[in-house]
Formats: structure tokens, sequence, C-alpha cells
């Protein structure tokens, strides 16, 4: 079992949220230096990025561009 960490100790809180995702982004990029294997995709995630890639080039037509997607989402051109 992993010692729980002590949240006070780092006062992450504290920080602005742009050092907070800067933190995060660091502590992601050293596990998947040091543990690659650990933050690699499952064998259905494989699998899936395969269907849709199959999908999409016997299909190109069927894509939807970045720009309509995130009009649909953001209501944003």
């Amino acid at each position: 079992m992993i010692p729980a960490m002590n949240a006070t100790a780092l006062n992450y809180k504290s920080l602005p949220v742009s050092q907070r995702l800067q933190l995060v982004e660091e502590i992601w990029d050293s596990i998947a230096d040091e543990a690659p294997e650990e933050v690699g995709l499952s064998a259905a995630q494989v699998d899936e990025v395969n269907r849709r890639a199959k999908e999409h080039l016997a299909d190109p037509e069927s894509a939807v561009p970045w720009a309509e997607v995130r009009r649909q989402l953001f209501g944003a051109s």
C-alpha cells in the first residue's frame, strides 16, 4: 500500500491554475519517461484506434473538420 501524501506539504492549491497545470504536465512527463509501459494504451484501446483508422480510410468524407467540432463544442469559429 502506498502511504498517503500530505497535500498540505506541497500546498498545490495555493498555486495559480497555470502553475498547477505545469506541475501536472511535469509529473506526467516524469512518469512517461520512467515507466512508459504504465501510460501506454491497453490492447482494447489499440484495437479501437485501429478500428477507427480503418473506418476513416474506408470513408474519409465522414470526417468532421476541427473547426466544425470546435464550433459545436464551444460555439466558436
